[in-house]
């Protein structure tokens, strides 16, 4: 795997994505990721399904994801969209509005920086666990445009708006609307939100939101408003479509007097989580288990890794750098005896903040009637093959 040369240019603005350059293009033993010569792939029992783009973990060779690999969801279809004539209008509570082309947003301050994007729904079932990328993003920072374009002081809350649309009915009315989430300022103002043109070193395709995309590190994906038209500064709560009625998940809290509180929370920031990725017989007839872990940027404290109905036992993490902490961890954890036959394999990741990754069976799983912001456990099943 190789990285396209920088100039010195390009590492000065994007200094914060220098370190996890050199980590992307390490050989991909020292990541525990590409079995050598001497060592076979063990393929898992509970094998994802092909037929769309996703990342398959079995496959899983390289800290940064191909393209190919990303997936890609759409809420009002896909959206014809042309460079040439495309802007970017910023209004609302702001002193002066702004229209830029897609030159004028090039001109400004470059940050090349890498940051794991995964889909809302990522995980609610074998069909759709592949749902994420760790992807390398070119684009600019939010912030010194918002600021450029001066914010009034009702300023509350920032609407992207993207160029896809579709006809909905909304209190018995019939009306156009135009795909859109928002950010509160302090979210919107935070250093590593940008707006991004590329991803994996090359121009952004329509598939992915091209010319200009969102990017919310963090974030669940719902958050990263493709095909970017318009952001709009407004005094209030949005309350649009897919911010208040979907990708709202709704858990059941239980209460003292053994009632339980139903609340409706929106899907934003991204949960604890890890997945076991990939099992390698090694000459000394040791399995080697590697995985990833990730979160919403909160460094992970650990990953536990529990085989069959034994103890949970430490992964070893890779080690990647500060200006990384919106991208995956890789892990790995050593099998020296296993004994042929069926067995389990589950991760479980706990962050900083001592949130962990539950089991399936745990209240903030059970209690969850959506099937958005699904961070269990995956017990992954697997074989042992006699000597």
């Amino acid at each position: 795997m190789r990285s396209p040369a920088l100039s010195r240019r390009d590492l000065l603005r994007g200094s914060v994505a220098m370190a996890a350059y050199g980590l992307a293009s390490r050989p991909l033993q020292t990541l525990g990721l590409a079995p050598s010569a001497d060592e076979t792939v063990i393929p898992w029992l509970d094998v994802q399904p092909k037929g769309r783009a996703m990342l398959a973990w079995q496959d899983l060779n390289s800290w940064e994801t191909p393209v190919e690999s990303l997936y890609e969801v759409s809420h009002y279809g896909r959206p014809k969209v042309d460079p040439a004539t495309w802007r970017l209008d910023v209004g609302g509570m702001v002193r002066k509005p702004l229209s830029l082309t897609l030159a004028d947003l090039q001109k400004r301050t470059t940050h090349h920086f890498h940051a794991t994007l995964e889909c809302g729904g990522n995980g609610a079932g074998i069909g759709f666990m592949g749902a994420i990328g760790n992807m390398r993003w070119t684009g600019t920072p939010l912030a010194p445009l918002l600021r450029e374009a001066g914010l009034l002081k009702r300023a509350r809350e920032v609407v992207f708006v993207g160029a896809d649309e579709k006809s909905e009915k909304i209190r018995d009315q019939e009306v156009v609307q135009r795909f859109a989430r928002s950010l509160s300022l302090e979210h919107a103002r935070q250093p590593e939100v940008h707006l991004a043109w590329a991803l994996n070193g090359k121009p952004l395709d329509p598939v992915h939101g091209a010319p200009v995309r969102l990017v919310v590190p963090g974030w669940y994906g719902i958050a990263w408003v493709k095909w970017l038209t318009r952001i709009d500064v407004i005094d209030r709560r949005f309350m649009g479509k897919w911010m208040a009625r979907e990708y709202v998940t709704l858990r059941g809290n239980p209460l003292p007097d053994g009632s339980t509180d139903w609340r409706e929370t929106s899907v934003c920031t991204m949960n604890v989580k890890s997945i076991a990725a990939r099992a390698v017989r090694r000459p000394d007839g040791s399995v080697r288990i590697t995985g990833a872990a990730w979160s919403d940027g909160t460094p992970l404290r650990r990953v536990e890794v529990r085989i069959d109905d034994g103890p949970w036992l430490p992964a070893t993490l890779a080690r990647k750098p500060s200006a990384a902490r919106h991208t995956w961890t890789l892990w790995h954890i050593d099998w020296p005896k296993p004994t042929p036959g069926d067995h389990t394999v589950v991760s479980r990741a706990i962050d900083e903040d001592g949130r962990e990754q539950p089991p399936a069976e745990a209240a903030p799983i059970k209690n969850k009637k959506t099937y958005w912001e699904a961070n269990q456990q995956w017990p992954r099943r697997i074989r042992i093959e006699g000597p």
